[in-house]
């Protein structure tokens, strides 16, 4: 399921306005998500290992990742962008060939992390990220990801100073998108916003403002993160729990609600 220029063309519109992006683990959570109304699907580089029995942080396989994505990309019909984390390699060269598999696995897009890495490092990843698209006849969409914040990179008074400075290296090492998860404090988030030069991309978590604030603010995409996977695990360990417990069948029943015919989201 080669990646589609046209659904890469569509997933870089959709950043002209405001994009709240789920991310799925698997096929099947990729099809019920757009079933609920997804204009695109994302990929959770967490959840998608926990869900194979790995631990997050570049212990995925990347040809199991190249794996999950075919399989995504063959069971939804909306552009789908990719968790790479930080191109699982660091020789350029091999993370261009990676990502060039995750294109021709079906991804219009990918989240590249710059993580704890010499920033120096992660531009020259993007360029071959960037590369890798080209040589695909694909305008990838790169979503450049800075940890400034998240893993407190710098003292907290040079924080936004500090992302707005990278923002300003990955937008010419040719990135699509910024993404500074871990932020919530809005002023901080309308600063780097204004300034960044690209699309900023936040990531859904306690404290943060609503979907209409944060577009206002020039937010113009909102991922979900691992939240969907911790909601369906936490639903699953509930009903195990209950199962287990009493072994009632009728609630386990009622647990299902009104699922849809698996069979036909799956036939073709």
């Amino acid at each position: 399921m080669p990646a589609r220029p046209q659904s890469a063309a569509e997933f870089h519109a959709l950043h002209m306005d405001f994009l709240i992006l789920p991310n799925a683990w698997d096929a099947a959570s990729a099809r019920i998500t757009q079933d609920a109304g997804a204009k695109a699907i994302a990929t959770s580089s967490a959840a998608v290992a926990w869900a194979h029995g790995y631990a997050d942080g570049h212990h995925f396989p990347i040809d199991k990742l190249i794996a999950v994505v075919e399989a995504i990309a063959r069971a939804v019909n909306v552009p789908v962008t990719t968790d790479a984390e930080g191109g699982y390699d660091d020789d350029p060269a091999r993370v261009r060939e990676n990502v060039r598999a995750l294109i021709d696995a079906g991804a219009v897009g990918i989240n590249l992390e710059d993580g704890k890495w010499p920033h120096e490092l992660h531009l020259r990843k993007i360029e071959a990220a960037r590369e890798a698209g080209v040589q695909a006849g694909v305008d990838l969409f790169i979503n450049a990801r800075t940890d400034v914040i998240l893993k407190q990179l710098v003292a907290p008074e040079e924080a936004v100073a500090e992302t707005l400075r990278r923002a300003r290296a990955i937008k010419g090492a040719g990135a699509s998108g910024l993404f500074v998860p871990g932020i919530a404090d809005s002023a901080m988030i309308e600063t780097i916003a204004r300034e960044a030069g690209l699309p900023l991309n936040v990531m859904a978590r306690p404290g943060i403002a609503p979907a209409a604030e944060l577009k206002a603010m020039g937010v113009k995409r909102l991922s979900a993160a691992t939240g969907l996977f911790n909601a369906a695990m936490a639903a699953t360990h509930d009903a195990a729990a209950e199962f287990l417990n009493g072994g009632d069948s009728e609630k386990l029943w009622a647990r299902r609600g009104t699922p849809p015919d698996y069979n036909k989201l799956f036939a073709g």
